[in-house]
């Protein structure tokens, strides 16, 4: 291989790595933001992914069949407005069941209710897994448009040429407007002034008046619901199946303790890390290596700095 095709394949693998590390990102941030405020860990986290993957497929092909909408933009639609639908499913799961192991009830259980936590979560990821290959079967699918397809071609007078995608460059910038929007509603807004006084020091909260309950519930439905937004982006260039979200929890465990426990920033930016990693991997390395390199990176980062590339000792949402 000459120099000129290395350097094409490497830009071609850092386009591709920026573009899907974006949708990584997004789905680190609605992680991150259940830990930061709620301190629990998710790992069911990956199966709202999948949630917001089959609600876009289930919806596009209604709406299509249904009432013939057509187009090549209408599973990026759809996607967003898987959102604020899991987002329902979230609150009422945390009303139902989370709000048992979390919070004021959390504290009162043997290890501040964490043991509790991680038996349920997992609980939660086998249920949703095998009612998801119930419902949906284990056939692979896709929400694939004409973009899904389609390039966009920069080339160089040395005869470089790079390739983007359309469908994942649509994703990307809409997973970054997704966390721009959340991380303004967090910074300036009245409720996520309350949700991170609910993060910081939750005592402290109920006695200014704070709901921290409601907060909590509030934090875990964004938390699903950002992630299923980025499923469904995922989707639209990406095959799936119900069990695709033990592949991607994984990743997104990685990206947020790369950038930062509790950071947005922190977040989006170690899912966007990932993104690069795997697909540079990709590249310089046989494809068995790729996820390799995500964890000895992952691991240097834990070694020489253990809150992330953006957390800070106590630092939250």
């Amino acid at each position: 291989m000459d120099i000129a095709q290395l350097i094409e394949n490497l830009l071609q693998s850092l386009v591709a790595g920026v573009l899907t590390g974006s949708t990584y990102g997004l789905m680190c941030v609605g992680l991150t933001i259940i830990f930061g405020v709620m301190r629990v860990i998710n790992f069911a986290q990956g199966e709202f992914m999948m949630l917001g993957m089959y609600f876009t497929y289930f919806c596009v092909n209604f709406l299509t069949r249904q009432f013939g909408l057509e187009g090549i933009y209408l599973p990026f639609v759809v996607a967003m407005l898987a959102g604020p639908v899991i987002y329902l499913f979230g609150d009422l799961l945390h009303r139902g069941l989370l709000n048992k192991v979390s919070g004021q009830q959390g504290s009162k259980l043997e290890a501040g209710g964490h043991y509790a936590q991680l038996v349920l979560t997992l609980g939660l990821a086998l249920l949703l897994q095998n009612a998801g290959l119930y419902f949906f079967g284990s056939t692979p699918v896709s929400v694939s448009t004409s973009l899904s397809y389609t390039a966009w071609e920069l080339g160089s007078p040395e005869g470089i040429s790079v390739f983007i995608n359309q469908a994942q460059s649509l994703a990307a910038i809409l997973a970054v407007g997704v966390v721009l929007i959340f991380g303004f509603l967090i910074a300036k807004s009245r409720l996520g002034k309350s949700l991170r006084a609910a993060a910081d020091n939750p005592d402290a909260a109920i006695y200014m008046g704070i709901d921290v309950e409601r907060a909590h519930r509030i934090a875990f439905g964004f938390g699903v619901g950002i992630t299923a937004i980025g499923g469904g982006l995922l989707a639209s260039y990406a095959p799936f199946q119900p069990y695709i979200g033990t592949e991607y929890v994984i990743i997104m465990y990685a990206g947020v303790v790369l950038g930062g426990l509790g950071s947005i920033r922190g977040a989006f930016l170690g899912g966007l890390s990932i993104g690069i990693l795997q697909q540079v991997s990709a590249t310089l390395l046989p494809n068995q290596l790729q996820n390799t390199v995500i964890f000895v990176c992952f691991l240097a980062v834990i070694l020489l700095r253990p809150n992330g590339f953006f957390g800070k000792s106590g630092r939250v949402a």
